[in-house]
């Protein structure tokens, strides 16, 4: 590993180890040190040696909360007949978990920065672990809805508390790629292996098992973290916590993602529609007016005239939006249309697990021999081709020749995005607000989806409704079927579209120079 800053001895009460880490060492044991004392010594050489044991618990504790977003959906089925859920309020053991993890996301990220990564990570996972034994023991439909909203809170605390640890504590450069890379290559690759252990556990056990097979693993995470990581938390600590702007910024998302999840149901033009809408931008406007005024924000305005901060998560925006659509839209269809079982349709979906860690993998070397923003075009040419392959799958199609090729090309290209795009939004950014740039684009990812999922779920209901429509008389369930097939095309199609202008934002707005810090190893912070 290169060197870049000799580790120092620390005082004994110091637990801020990550941020000696965060601009990179190559740790130099000199016996000359008289005030390294034995525990300091010890703690050091804990640092240096389970750098890597950190990572690990930390995208455990990650694929935990990925696998989450989607173990249920292959679920839904079992779930809905056991526990009485009506056709509209089945989509809510979605949706809560959504809802307040993209909008306690924000707030996440940054108090992880100001109260201790670890303590945030791991009071994260207590609650997520508390919220799946809920859900696994829920009796009634409105139990099971509040336990999975308190799950999504948990998920808040963990994903942006997690990822921080992961920027500060490997210093950029390879070991930070390297360690971008696994990180990635679960985040993305964690909703595909939800939909196969969801069909898993459904069909031979029962729907509580997605819920209880939480419980070992963030008990043994909660364990292993208070161990071996370390609660580094910013230098410079305001002198208040800005409740005002969290409130504001929490709530306006939350509003804002319930609006759009809402509108199929109430119509996009309706006044519901739009007062929501109103009330979402009231609310984040305030926001952006609470935190110029505030003598410790939240969020430091400022951060977002970093270029490769913001540009890399409008891209983010765009990709998460495209890939719910896969997995929302493909699952959909091999359980409505093929007849696939819970299980069956789960292990369809295992070429896609594949697919996203080889196109992590490439991108890697990708990002070495050539350039953090020439790998995310790649990666995303070939999810759109995904897409729009996908978007022409028959009625009558086949698993092999209709729905594996467009899910193998998707799943690539996928991880060929991640990597790149996770070290883009992360590079330039001071270890002050690593905290918050985690949680930005944890965010964007959440809220991403959400607004894509909502606009293409919407884009698909017309376009059943049309062609159902247009036959003039009551359909069959062939024809039905045919509809629906049309509602996929369709959003597969605009999920295609999605990506290409994903592309666009990092064509035009990432610069050469933005991503001069990776494609070199050095360290170098911006600010802002």
């Amino acid at each position: 590993m290169t060197a870049h800053v000799p580790l120092r001895p620390r005082r004994a009460e110091s637990t801020d180890s990550t941020n000696l880490l965060h601009g990179g060492y190559k740790p130099r044991i000199r016996t000359a040190w008289p005030s390294l004392n034995p525990h300091s010594r010890h703690m050091t050489d804990r640092i240096q040696t389970n750098r890597w044991l950190v990572l690990v618990i930390v995208c455990v504790a990650q694929f935990m909360v990925v696998l989450d977003a989607t173990i249920v959906n292959v679920a839904l089925p079992s779930i809905q007949h056991s526990l009485h859920f009506s056709a509209s309020s089945l989509q809510w053991i979605v949706n809560a978990y959504t809802l307040v993890f993209g909008g306690f996301l924000l707030l996440g990220g940054r108090a992880s920065d100001l109260f201790g990564r670890q303590l945030l990570f791991v009071t994260g996972l207590v609650v997520f672990t508390g919220a799946s034994l809920l859900n696994g023991l829920a009796t009634t439909s409105n139990v099971l809805i509040g336990g999975r909203a308190l799950q999504g809170l948990g998920a808040a605390l963990v994903s942006p508390a997690a990822l921080s640890i992961v920027t500060t504590t490997f210093a950029e450069g390879r070991d930070r790629t390297r360690a971008l890379g696994v990180w990635s290559a679960i985040a993305a690759g964690g909703g595909a292996v939800g939909l196969v252990l969801g069909g898993l556990l459904t069909q031979t056990l029962s729907w509580r098992w997605v819920f209880f097979i939480n419980l070992p693993i963030g008990i043994v995470g909660v364990l292993l973290a208070l161990r071996y990581v370390s609660n580094s938390r910013a230098e410079t600590r305001p002198e208040t916590v800005d409740v005002a702007g969290a409130v504001t910024v929490t709530g306006g998302l939350l509003v804002l993602v319930y609006d759009i999840v809402k509108a199929q149901q109430y119509g996009w033009t309706s006044g519901r529609t739009l007062a929501l809408a109103a009330l979402a931008v009231g609310l984040l406007a305030a926001f952006v007016v609470i935190e110029y005024r505030s003598r410790a924000p939240l969020i430091r305005l400022g951060v977002f005239r970093i270029r490769s901060l913001t540009a890399s998560n409008g891209a983010m925006l765009l990709v998460a939006a495209g890939l719910f659509a896969l997995f929302y839209f493909a699952s959909l269809y091999v359980q409505e249309v093929l007849g696939y079982s819970p299980l069956k349709a789960g292990l369809a979906f295992l070429p896609v697990t594949a697919g996203i860690v080889i196109g992590a993998g490439l991108s890697q070397a990708g990002v070495r021999l050539m350039s953090a923003r020439r790998v995310p075009l790649f990666g995303i040419v070939l999810a759109a081709g995904g897409l729009f392959l996908l978007g022409q799958v028959p009625t009558h199609g086949t698993y092999l020749a209709d729905l594996l090729p467009g899910l193998l090309l998707m799943s690539i290209g996928i991880g060929l995005v991640f990597v790149p795009l996770t070290l883009i939004a992360t590079t330039n950014i001071s270890a002050d607000d690593a905290g918050l740039a985690s949680g930005l684009l944890n965010t964007t990812q959440q809220v991403g989806g959400a607004l894509g999922l909502a606009v293409l779920s919407t884009l698909a209901t017309s376009r059943t409704n049309h062609v159902v429509n247009g036959f003039g008389h009551v359909a069959t369930i062939a024809e039905k079927t045919s509809a629906q097939v049309d509602g996929y095309k369709l959003a597969f199609t605009a999920g295609g579209f999605l990506m290409l202008a994903a592309g666009v934002v990092v064509l035009t707005l990432i610069r050469r120079t933005d991503v001069a810090t990776i494609d070199t190893g050095e360290t170098v912070a911006a600010t802002a």
